[in-house]
């Protein structure tokens, strides 16, 4: 019996330690803090760092094999600094970089050190063959507002628009993939407002109030899941509805979705699970939207603030932001992108 339990706990051990070991390093970066990590279908890997210090190498990186990167498309794109003139062919405070067929969609806020946007936020269009621009979407201005961070992108080929969300100022922008058109929905709506202002770590408490900030598109399905920072609550809507320049009809079609972890990073995969972060808790979780069961799909100390999510070929890209813990100098700090299998 004793030999049966020995070896019961030795495949337990294991067990945790295989679950562990399915997280691979792809590259890390030492002082720069990464958000944003994308995986194109010829499986470029993208990746961007948001201008919240005046230390910022690059804007966007596309990470070369053995971990090495490269500014993206070129050094030119990435020489803004604090108090230059800003133009339609550089980069300025990116947050998101989500490649979408043979495209990859580059978000710039405008919005450097978090002190107001500065120029209307744009969407820089790449095509990935020439890595030559094709195309800028600038919000107008009733899309955006002073205070506004819009955080993160979807790209829905079926409408022919792009959903963002506004992590600065709790609001969803739409924009109009043919003609540029931008229009902004659910403003301070309670579906997109954050419920608390502090989230909490081992390391202390996070104080911080941030709105609708991770989002999700199931293309099978037509529907848009988001959910604010720092709350605890996952919303969705149908697309067609999301749609409609109605702000009532739209607030009308909003539908509560379960209570989950506060998250960031959130994507769903083909199947119909939708992955998102347990921010406070350094774990991923899958929540399976037929059924609503919620599981763990990763833990540990290899899951630090996980921001951003791409799936490429069955594997889970995600970017350790480590925002709570960056409140002082980060220049000894690892930022990663990591990745671990889903099926």
């Amino acid at each position: 019996m004793k030999k049966i339990l020995i070896l019961i706990v030795a495949l337990g051990i294991l067990s945790c330690n295989s679950k562990k070991a399915q997280i691979e390093n792809v590259t890390s970066f030492k002082g720069q803090q990464v958000t944003g990590v994308s995986v194109s279908k010829e499986g470029r890997i993208f990746a961007n760092f948001p201008r919240w210090r005046e230390n910022v190498k690059n804007s966007v990186v596309e990470v070369l094999e053995a971990g090495k990167s490269i500014p993206f498309p070129n050094q030119k794109w990435n020489t803004w600094k604090i108090g230059d003139v800003h133009s339609d062919s550089i980069f300025v405070a990116v947050q998101s970089v989500v490649a979408f067929e043979n495209k990859l969609y580059v978000l710039d806020t405008r919005n450097p050190l978090f002190k107001g946007v500065i120029d209307n936020p744009r969407i820089f269009t790449f095509d990935l063959t020439s890595n030559q621009l094709v195309k800028t979407y600038k919000l107008n201005k009733e899309s955006f507002h002073k205070d506004s961070y819009i955080n993160d992108l979807r790209v829905d080929k079926k409408k022919g628009k792009i959903y963002l969300t506004d992590s600065g100022h709790a609001g969803i922008v739409i924009v109009d993939i043919n003609s540029g058109e931008s229009f902004r929905v659910l403003d301070n709506h309670k579906s997109t407002l954050a419920e608390k202002d502090q989230l909490t770590f081992s390391n202390g408490i996070w104080k911080n109030t941030v709105h609708s900030d991770g989002i999700a598109l199931d293309t099978k399905n037509d529907v848009l899941y988001f959910h604010a920072l720092t709350g605890y609550s996952l919303y969705a809507i149908s697309t067609e509805e999301l749609i409609k320049k109605d702000n009532s009809e739209i607030e009308k079609s909003i539908k509560f979705v379960a209570k989950t972890a506060a998250p960031d990073g959130m994507i769903i995969d083909e199947s119909g699970n939708l992955f998102f972060a347990d921010l406070e808790n350094n774990k991923i979780m899958k929540l399976a939207i037929s059924s609503g069961k919620i599981t763990v799909a990763a833990e540990g100390d290899k899951v630090k603030w996980a921001d951003t999510f791409s799936i490429y070929n069955n594997e889970l890209f995600y970017t350790n932001s480590r925002i709570n813990e960056t409140q002082g100098d980060i220049s000894e700090i690892e930022f990663s992108i990591n990745k671990l299998k889903i099926n």
